[in-house]
């Protein structure tokens, strides 16, 4: 699979994650063209894995973050309205933008932006006009099942007669 095939997959699904296994497709095992057991970089094609996952998670319509289940996930622009409406519903260090930084000793090491910092302001703007069941609804269907990580909680009001 070649970058572009896998920036279409990604656009899709929706919601990626990038090697894990977990309740929504896995990227590695698109551009591998099959199930992968155990590490993808051990998998025959883990050399062309590798060059099409780091342009994927580099490129500037896929954020990467720890979505789902706090397992690295790619989340397409066109989900970011959904995201930023649904955006309570995750505790925030799901929603924190995570790329990579090469250091001077020649190993990686991820940064994580909060949501705040990284959502455009327009999507931010698009985000008002979508419910929080649309938006869950539109990231998808595994979502229902991570309802309970920081859903809102709704205050009673005292009634003063």
């Amino acid at each position: 699979m070649e970058l572009d095939a896998a920036i279409a997959f990604v656009r899709e699904h929706g919601v990626v994650l990038v090697s894990a296994t977990g309740p929504a497709p896995t990227l590695t095992e698109a551009i591998a063209g099959e199930k992968i057991k155990g590490s993808w970089w051990g998998h025959p094609k883990g050399k062309q894995i590798f060059p099409v996952l780091e342009a994927v998670c580099e490129h500037a319509d896929v954020l990467v973050c720890r979505l789902v289940d706090g397992k690295l996930t790619l989340v397409h622009r066109r989900l970011w309205p959904a995201l930023a409406a649904a955006a309570a519903q995750f505790a925030p260090e799901r929603l924190c933008q995570v790329t990579q930084q090469h250091t001077a000793g020649g190993r990686h090491r991820n940064v994580e932006t909060a949501f705040a910092d990284w959502l455009p302001a327009g999507v931010a703007a698009e985000a008002r006009g979508i419910g929080v069941d649309a938006a869950l609804a539109s990231l998808g269907p595994w979502t229902a099942a991570c309802r309970h990580l920081h859903p809102i909680v709704s205050t009673p009001r005292k009634r003063h007669d």
